[in-house]
This record gives structure tokens, sequence and C-alpha cells, in this order.
């Protein structure tokens, strides 16, 4: 089983086709960041990792995907290492929520049923739920539903911990094992063949200043590497769709949509 490299794309659709091709449907629009990850991982894991689940999905529920945002919320010590190491293109927190506000809002206009954000960025989760909160209550929103998730959200906590032990909690899992194993499934051409370990994790919740980046982290990464594998990626992936598919179709209390 291998992943889908294309699928329904939204902005292949012309405008003349849009409407009637949107009408009751569910969207998919993927998050990400671009944001450093170690010296073995690319600034666009976040991005590809939210591009993928969110073409796969879409593929399970015959849904329209969106081109994947990778413009985020700043990288965080204490989950993503910081902007002590170079490469994290951000904005502020107040101008991504006015963003998203913005492109929700006008994504309103089209007769589709459903949006499901996927998002691969940890520092993202609070500017999309508020914008989402938002949206829905302007009459914009009226008839449409919303499901934004992190793809880490959907994975079972004793099926992870039958695969990763010692694992340090999804705050300090940037660079680390999971991240590692799915680019080693999905985009092995990006990923090098360094596997840093750090062996102190950041405790959640928690924001040092000024802080000591080459204590809290090894070369940007918060937890370890040096087990992941291709192996291990390709059930992580597959089991985040399943459950995702899961939540769609069953755990919301909703009809699946069928592939035509």
């Amino acid at each position: 089983m291998t992943p889908r490299s294309a699928g329904p794309q939204l902005c292949d659709l012309s405008s003349a086709e849009i409407l009637a091709a949107t009408a009751g449907r569910t969207l998919t629009w993927p998050v990400g960041s671009i944001e450093q990850h170690g010296p073995h991982l690319p600034l666009s894991v976040d991005t590809l990792l939210a591009d993928a689940f969110a073409r796969q999905i879409a593929y399970e529920l015959n849904a329209l995907t969106l081109p994947a945002q990778s413009i985020a919320a700043r990288s965080l010590p204490q989950s993503g290492g910081g902007l002590s190491f170079p490469g994290t293109v951000h904005v502020r927190g107040r101008s991504l929520l006015g963003f998203l506000e913005d492109t929700l809002e006008s994504l309103c206009a089209l007769p589709w049923h459903r949006l499901l954000i996927v998002n691969g960025h940890y520092e993202n989760e609070p500017f999309l739920f508020e914008a989402l909160d938002e949206v829905a209550r302007r009459p914009a929103g009226a008839g449409k539903e919303f499901i934004a998730l992190s793809w880490w959200s959907l994975v079972d906590t004793d099926w992870l911990a039958g695969r990763v032990p010692l694992f340090p909690g999804w705050h300090a899992e940037h660079a680390g094992i999971t991240e590692t194993s799915l680019m080693l499934y999905l985009r092995p051409d990006l990923v090098s063949a360094a596997r840093p370990d750090h062996t102190d994790p950041p405790r959640p919740g928690i924001h040092l200043h000024p802080v000591d980046v080459h204590r809290t982290t090894n070369q940007g990464v918060l937890s370890s590497t040096s087990k992941a594998t291709a192996a291990l990626g390709k059930d992580l992936f597959w089991h985040v769709v399943a459950a995702a598919v899961d939540l769609v179709s069953e755990g919301n209390g909703l009809l699946r949509e069928e592939k035509t």
C-alpha cells in the first residue's frame, strides 16, 4: 500500500466548475510550516506530512484538497527548538489569526459542507482552533461543518506505546522518531543519515527565557531519532489515515462519502 501522490485538487478546477464540484463536498486543507528540523530533516517536514495525510484522507473520503499552507506560527523552544536555529519562517500570532479567519471566511463562499484541516505544526493549534471558532459564529459559517486536528492527535496511546516505549510526549517529538520515520517512508530522499538523540526532552507547558538551546536540544532535536525506521513510518501513516476516516465518517455521527 502506497500513499496517493496526487488526487482531486480544488485549484485544478475552473471558476465555471467550482460551484458544482464543491456542492455538499468535503474539503481537506493541509497546514504546516517552514521550520528547522535538526540536521537530518528538511525545513518542509511539517508541510510535507500535513499534505501527505490530507491528500490520502481526501482520497479515502472522495474529498477535494486545498494547497498546503506553509507559513505558520513561530517555533518555540520547548516544542520546536525555537528561533535560534536558522530556517524557520513565521508570522506573529495576531497576523496568523487574521489570515486564517479571512481565508476560512472566503472559503465559506463555496457550497461545500465540511472542511477538514490537517495540521502538521505544533504551534499552529491554538490559532487554528480560535479562527475556526470565530468563523463558525459568523453568518458565513452557517450550515458548515469544521474539523481541525493535528495528525498526532489521532495516534492511539496504546498503539504508540507498543512501538515507542519511551515516548517523550508530542510537544517534544519535534524532529524526533515519529517525524523521522514518516519522512523515511514518504520522502526518504530528503532524510540525511544523521540520527541525533537528545536524552533530556523538555517538559510541556513551560517557557524559559533566556534559554540555552544547546542544552535543551541536540542541534534542534528535542528527543530521540536513532530508532526511526521507514517501517514505523508506514504503520504510523496508515494508522492516522484510518483514524481520520473513522472520525469523519463514524466518530462524528456522519455518513461516509462514497468514492466515485
